[in-house]
């Protein structure tokens, strides 16, 4: 379901930006300037998780709980609740 040349396009670009924000570190940039390219790259990641996570929901997760293996359904489950207990501790 999920497109991923979109989304490893979106990851080379925020690659792209990374290298940018070193180059700044590199040539003494100032600061609020890197921390503003920080937050972008920060907000691009958030977005590309965003659409990953949103389709795993929308497909492993769904075939999961209409499937007949209560393990899987058990391991889908657990797997969700671990990510957002993580993202929680961000």
């Amino acid at each position: 379901m999920m497109d991923n040349k979109d989304t490893l396009n979106r990851l080379k670009s925020i690659a792209g930006h990374v290298h940018g924000i070193e180059r700044m570190v590199e040539e003494d940039a100032y600061c609020i300037d890197v921390i503003r390219q920080i937050q972008a790259v920060q907000a691009a990641l958030e977005k590309v998780s965003t659409r990953i996570l949103d389709n795993h929901l929308n497909s492993c997760l769904i075939t999961a709980v209409r499937g007949d293996d209560p393990e899987d359904r058990e391991r889908v489950l657990k797997e969700i609740s671990e990510v957002f207990a993580t993202a929680s501790k961000i």
